[in-house]
């Protein structure tokens, strides 16, 4: 397994290849700073929750730098927390007033989601799964036993609107 590029994004920072990206924003306009600086195309992404946010922008820097077509490619990621903060969003919908919540946030409330997201945008037609791990390392098996020819691959965690992070790789099985 071969690591090509890596990324990690917070609410304050952006490292890429270990170099810092320099940014103003923070929390979740960080995101939206970095997709207008880097992607601008792909409306979808304001119907997004954060946690696909997070992960389409991470995918969106690794593959700009590897400047590489493929559609032999899974996307895997896995966190601890699920879709926990639009599922908090979502249920703030609901109330006794408003039985028909948001079908807009329903959608969101499964944390797969951004894995779709990114292979639909890339038409990869590798593997496209979400994990719910405890932790980081319980990702590496499953990444290492997952035929695929490449994959990006990481952690992926967003507990709410200013508290995420996405540790997200490039690696190729030759």
């Amino acid at each position: 397994m071969r690591v090509t590029h890596h990324i990690e994004i917070t609410p304050t920072s952006v490292v890429l290849d270990g170099k810092n990206i320099p940014v103003e924003a923070q929390g979740e306009k960080l995101l939206s700073e970095l997709y207008h600086r880097f992607v601008g195309d792909y409306p979808k992404f304001y119907k997004m929750d954060t946690l696909s946010r997070l992960g389409f922008i991470a995918a969106e820097l690794l593959i700009k730098e590897e400047n590489l077509e493929t559609q032999e490619r899974a996307v895997i990621l896995a966190n601890s927390h699920a879709s926990i903060k639009n599922d908090n969003d979502y249920l703030k919908t609901i109330t006794a007033d408003n039985y028909y919540p948001s079908p807009a946030l329903f959608v969101y409330t499964l944390p797969n989601i951004v894995t779709g997201e990114i292979a639909i945008r890339h038409h990869y037609n590798g593997e496209t799964a979400f994990y719910i791990l405890e932790n980081e390392e319980q990702l590496l098996p499953i990444i290492q036993t997952t035929p695929c020819l490449s994959a990006i691959v990481g952690w992926c965690e967003a507990t709410d609107a200013n508290t995420f992070n996405a540790k997200i790789k490039i690696i190729w099985n030759n």
